[in-house]
């Protein structure tokens, strides 16, 4: 067999729920990462606590890796099922790891050079808990991976349990490494060396709460709810060092409006959900527009609608977030692309809710909020903290909690502070909080409120980050979307120019107030343009038709609950690159989960057979 030493490495873990498959492939990303590697993780599964069929798709690289990628090159597989699904993709000069007490294996259809490394782990050590230590050693072995960050990883990971749980771990771990190097040869690809950098490796939702966290954040409420509940695990875990209060609610709305008397009273205040827990929000939403009081809500998308798919991603919610309760009011909506811009984002959502008084959504999904992903680290030395207008003391002209001023913002008075009494009303009210509409309507100071509170907006805009283009500034492709899609869009423009086209990338982080006048000049300089959401209308484009009057010409969509894979943004750019067509091209992705052999999905003609399928 000829021995590759490869920049990239794919491993699959795959197996049911309950197979210990995410503790696994965290501890092998997490090996990695301190190795000297760069790494991205994504875990598909199901919503039953146990069964089902789970997969993680670590993709490891001696560069950045922007994805979890589309090839397979080792597969680890914990049960038959595993391997029925996924052993044909296994790429030539790879390995197929499984414990032979579960299943035995063949070697018909696999790929030329593909190993099948069956590991008798009753055999070798007595216990089938130890199968995932075994298999991760036989792994390491095959791939040249480092095998003494594993061995660490293990005693951090059950030091709780002692010193002979660690001990008998760290035997399976090296029978297994045993094993493959007594009776294997190599892999035929193995891992080059890492640069020796010791990188951090975390997820979107730990790091939008440690951005929450830096950003002054003491109170936060939710219903758990996939996929926001990891945010709440992960605030829980650190709320006693940071002085936090967590507060677990009996459902969304208490979430919500806790978070408005605790904002109310001056704390900085965030709550999380997900489209469905989203949906009870918007009542307070509006309460919290009313009385203008700075709260931030996370939003991570999951399928829909009703409950949809619970441990899915999608980007269906956009409209839902624009259209969030009754009537006009100032609110920000925050799309974060990157982990580091998870962090920055929390920390400009608390700023820009406490200037402006108004709700701040910070909308993710579950593709961004659960990854696992290396990372070149944050600023955590220079927060910027601006509470806006925060009055200590009245004024001798007396307090008028919503004064018309020419910014639209009025100064703010904590509960408490000399000379500052007002009502708080959720009703329309004059500027002393009083409300015009019990016995007698008074249209004009309707209108003059309203104008105040709009008047914020010109504000936001010019303190929000203009959009810009990634890439060539005259390329002939521009992808377009917003935010998880922006990893996939920037290795597609990566992979297009190694091939010699020109691509590049506007991928929108602020969308409401919506920068129009900045997105329709970007626009208007792109010579082909092809959007790419996970949704299924292309809620993107449609907003951005109405608020510029520019249509985007090509749309390539996914909405089966899976990410993009890089093939799937990749030939359909190179295919509109190369063939130019003047009618507008829709193209659905959809992804081969090793579906049932009677899946027959219709490929799409207008971006050729081997681009895009729909169902």
């Amino acid at each position: 067999m000829t021995i590759q030493t490869a920049t990239e490495l794919t491993v699959w873990i795959g197996g049911a729920a309950g197979d210990g498959i995410a503790s696994a492939g965290e501890s092998l990303a997490k090996a990695c990462s301190r190795s000297g590697y760069h790494v991205f993780a994504y875990n598909s599964y199901q919503s039953v606590i146990r069964g089902g069929h789970v997969c993680m798709h670590i993709r490891i690289g001696t560069r950045k890796v922007y994805t979890q990628g589309d090839t397979l090159d080792y597969l680890i597989a914990l049960n038959q099922e595993t391997f029925g699904r996924y052993s044909k993709r296994v790429s030539s000069g790879g390995a197929i790891f499984y414990n032979t007490d579960k299943f035995q294996a063949t070697s018909a259809g696999l790929s030329k050079d593909v190993q099948l490394i069956g590991i008798p782990v009753m055999e070798l050590v007595g216990n089938q808990l130890m199968q995932n230590t075994m298999l991760i050693g036989t792994l390491v072995q095959v791939s040249g991976l480092d095998a003494s960050s594993i061995r660490q990883l293990i005693e951090e990971r059950f030091s709780k349990k002692g010193e002979a749980t660690i001990k008998t771990n760290l035997e399976a771990f090296d029978k297994g490494m045993e094993f493959a190097k007594s009776k294997l040869h190599d892999g035929g690809i193995r891992m080059a060396k890492g640069d020796g950098k010791r990188r951090p490796l975390a997820g979107g939702n730990p790091m939008v709460g440690f951005g929450a966290l830096a950003a002054g954040c003491r109170f936060y409420s939710a219903y758990p709810m996939t996929p926001a509940s990891s945010l709440l695990h992960w605030l829980v875990k650190y709320a006693s060092q940071t002085g936090l209060l967590v507060k677990q609610c009996e459902d969304e709305i208490s979430a919500l409006n806790m978070a408005i008397g605790a904002a109310h009273v001056g704390a900085r205040t965030m709550t999380g959900t997900s489209g469905g827990g989203f949906a009870l929000m918007t009542e307070a939403i509006g309460e919290a527009g009313m009385t203008e009081t700075p709260v931030v809500i996370v939003e991570a998308q999951r399928g829909g609608p009703s409950t949809g798919l619970p441990t899915k991603t999608e980007q269906g919610d956009l409209f839902q977030m624009l259209g969030a309760s009754q009537g006009e009011f100032p609110k920000i909506i925050l799309a974060p692309r990157t982990l580091q811009e998870c962090y920055t984002t929390a920390i400009e959502a608390f700023n820009l809710a406490e200037k402006y008084q108004c709700p701040v959504i910070i909308i993710t999904d579950l593709y961004l909020a659960e990854r696992l992903e290396t990372f070149e680290g944050v600023d955590i030395t220079h927060i910027p903290i601006e509470r806006g207008e925060l009055i200590s003391q009245a004024t001798g002209n007396g307090y008028h909690r919503f004064l018309d001023t020419k910014s639209g913002i009025s100064p703010r008075a904590l509960p408490g502070t000399p000379g500052t009494v007002y009502t708080a009303a959720t009703d329309e009210h004059d500027e002393d909080g009083i409300v015009i509409s019990d016995v007698f309507s008074n249209p004009p100071m309707r209108a003059k409120m309203m104008a105040k509170r709009m008047r914020k907006v010109e504000g936001i805009l010019q303190e929000l980050t203009p959009p810009k283009i990634d890439g060539l500034q005259d390329a002939d492709l521009t992808l377009i979307g917003w935010g998880s899609t922006y990893p996939v869009m920037l290795e597609t423009m990566e992979a297009l120019r190694q091939e010699g086209f020109r691509v590049n990338v506007l991928c929108l982080r602020a969308l409401w107030p919506f920068p129009d006048k900045a997105v329709r000049q970007l626009l208007e300089r792109c010579k082909m343009t092809l959007s790419v959401e996970n949704n299924y209308t292309g809620q993107l484009v449609k907003l951005i038709r109405m608020e510029t009057g520019v249509s985007i010409q090509h749309h390539l969509r996914k909405f089966d609950g899976e990410p993009f894979d890089p093939t799937q943004v990749i030939d359909p750019a190179r295919h509109l690159l190369k063939t130019r067509p003047k009618e507008s091209v829709i193209a659905t992705a959809v992804s081969d989960e090793g579906l049932p052999a009677d899946f027959s999905p219709i490929e799409s003609p207008a971006l050729g057979a081997e681009v895009a399928r729909q169902h």
